[in-house]
């Protein structure tokens, strides 16, 4: 009977137009939130527990990120500004660069432009070791500065030889101010005949000697 069938034909019309808005609105919603969207809700409404949950998360992650890129870049030295006389100085030796915090700070920027700033970071960490008296603070620091610089397993590993890594070990089962001697000569060694001869070249060098050189005299 032709009546049955176009009465059959109307219902799944019906069903299909009260489906679709539905279907439309479905994948919507999915499209705007996204793969980490929650399956069984399909609302986009700001008491959605899933867009809550997912809002936290994220803003977590931007924390994290944050607090990650503020660790990678550490504070530099206090210092006040360098006077012409002393960065000409800089140019008559390697140790007169690196007593001064200025000096230190001017050459640790150059560092990082060829990523090699973890050198200078070990040096200071271990001259910052050797003014420390407490045991404990001692035995703490030793392990930082290992586990940060010495590990091959660090991204701030430095590069040192054989032989004094075989020290560092053996001195790490007893910490002391000097567990890191000898590295940390190789490591100044190491600046100075590679890294600072490029420095005194360098556009960083030359801008700060010529901003301070055309500096007025004030009276």
């Amino acid at each position: 009977p032709m009546g049955s069938e176009r009465t059959e034909m109307r219902k799944r019309q019906m069903s299909a137009t009260q489906d679709t808005p539905g279907a439309a609105q479905a994948q919507l919603s999915t499209g705007n939130r996204g793969s980490n969207a929650c399956c069984f809700c399909w609302c986009c409404c700001c008491s959605c527990s899933c867009l809550t949950v997912r809002n936290q998360d994220e803003e977590r992650a931007r924390t994290t990120s944050h607090e990650l890129q503020a660790e990678g870049i550490p504070n530099c030295e206090e210092s006040p500004a360098p006077t012409l006389e002393e960065v000409n100085a800089w140019a008559q030796s390697f140790d007169k660069l690196m007593l001064t915090p200025a000096g230190r700070n001017a050459f640790r920027e150059f560092l990082r432009t060829e990523f090699s700033e973890e050198n200078m970071l070990f040096w200071m960490a271990c001259e910052e070791l050797k003014q420390e008296s407490n045991k404990s603070v001692i035995e703490e620091k030793a392990r930082l500065i290992y586990e940060d610089y010495i590990s091959i397993l660090s991204p701030k590993e430095v590069s040192l030889d054989s032989r004094v890594r075989e020290v560092i070990n053996r001195n790490m089962l007893e910490p002391s101010q000097h567990t890191f001697d000898d590295a940390q000569l190789q490591i100044y060694t190491l600046m100075h005949r590679d890294s600072y001869p490029r420095f005194m070249n360098s556009a960083i060098y030359k801008d700060l000697l010529r901003s301070l050189s055309e500096k007025p005299i004030e009276a």
